[in-house]
Order: structure tokens, then C-alpha cells, then sequence
């Protein structure tokens, strides 16, 4: 099945549900990692991954950044 589909639409797929998935499971791991052990290696470089995949994920599941009141009330 995988096979059949066109190249983008694979892309596609990988960025718009695999990205957000492996995204939030990185933040889980880095939150348990923390919350065991306190700030770490591993739990910065989890927090850092899942923010690398949030700034590359697009589609359904993208988390959309938090407008800041105060800079709309300039």
C-alpha cells in the first residue's frame, strides 16, 4: 500500500502525523526524564528534538503558536 502512494503524499504524511507524534512523544519523555531526575542531557536535547519537529511539522495535527496579547495590544 505504502508503495502505491506518489512520493509527496508519503512526505506529506510523514510530516502532517509522524512529525506531531514523535514530537509529542519526545515531550513526554523529556517531562518523565525531568520530572525523575531534574534538568539533564537527555532531557534538554528531548525538549530541544520536539521543537525541532514542531517548526517542520505541517497539516492537521501542527501545534499553532500562541499569539501574545501584549504584542497585539502595540
Amino acid at each position: 500500500m505504502w508503495a502505491l502512494l506518489s512520493r509527496h503524499l508519503r512526505v506529506w504524511l510523514l510530516l502532517a502525523v509522524g512529525a506531531p507524534l514523535l514530537a509529542w512523544l519526545l515531550g513526554k519523555i523529556g517531562d518523565a526524564v525531568e520530572r525523575r531526575r531534574g534538568p539533564n542531557t537527555l532531557s534538554k536535547l528531548t525538549r530541544s528534538g520536539r521543537r525541532y519537529l514542531e517548526r517542520r511539522t505541517r497539516g492537521p495535527l501542527r501545534r499553532h503558536e500562541q499569539t501574545d496579547p501584549e504584542r497585539l495590544a502595540r
